[in-house]
């Protein structure tokens, strides 16, 4: 074979910013022990957002191929496949990197459960194209009053909505948890209960119903 023959395949990976990436959560987010990916990004600015700095242009961040990734998560390969668990793509918003998630599931990742904590809003293509390998939905609705959803995130709940209507349609009600939060000065508990009522009139079946504590650091930085 002459030089002029030889031909080199440069595989070249999808890559996403993070804000951080936890190890060793137990049920917390997902089932067995899972590994938290936050994504960059958000559609969504929530008053007392837990993690500020996933829509901040200044934030820290890390920058990882679908490869890169896979080889610092495969340290707890042992603990996921012991456990069933795996990883859960939160943020931000991880629907908004869903050809870094598809690439790194179809690649490395189907011998572990993939969970995706989210607000759901994002277009309904974009979570169709993603919903099918996803093992279990962490979904953070807020309240499904359209005033206080609008107040609390700058946003129309109607998106999310349609998107939580059509998970459910496909028949993965068993996969879903619903966070439904009381909000200081935007909700009370009868309001969270309202929710509660519609989100098991649409077929929710599993709801975390909290109380969101506020804490001084949060209010500073809004």
């Amino acid at each position: 074979m002459t030089s002029q023959e030889v031909t080199f395949h440069v595989i070249m990976y999808k890559s996403a910013k993070f804000i951080g990436i936890n190890r060793h959560s137990l049920t917390i987010d997902g089932k067995g022990v899972t590994t938290l990916a936050a994504f960059h990004g958000c559609p969504l600015q929530c008053e007392y957002c837990l993690n500020p700095q996933s829509w901040r242009i200044d934030s820290p961040l890390q920058i990882l191929t679908t490869e890169e990734f896979y080889n610092f998560v495969k340290i707890d390969n042992l603990y996921f496949l012991a456990t069933n668990g795996g990883i859960t793509f939160g943020g931000g918003e991880p629907l908004l990197h869903v050809p870094f998630i598809l690439e790194y599931f179809e690649l490395f990742g189907k011998q572990w459960t993939m969970n995706m904590e989210s607000s759901l809003h994002v277009p309904l293509k974009t979570l169709q194209k993603v919903y099918k390998n996803v093992h279990e939905w962490i979904i953070d609705i807020k309240d499904l009053n359209p005033e206080i959803y609008l107040s609390y995130t700058k946003k129309d709940p109607k998106r999310a909505i349609n998107n939580l209507k059509f998970l459910l349609s496909e028949g993965l009600s068993e996969q879903i948890m619903v966070r439904v939060p009381i909000i200081p000065d935007y909700n009370t508990e009868e309001d969270t209960l309202k929710t509660i009522d519609l989100l098991h009139k649409m077929g929710v079946v599993h709801i975390d119903h909290f109380k969101y504590i506020v804490r001084e650091k949060e209010k500073s930085e809004i």
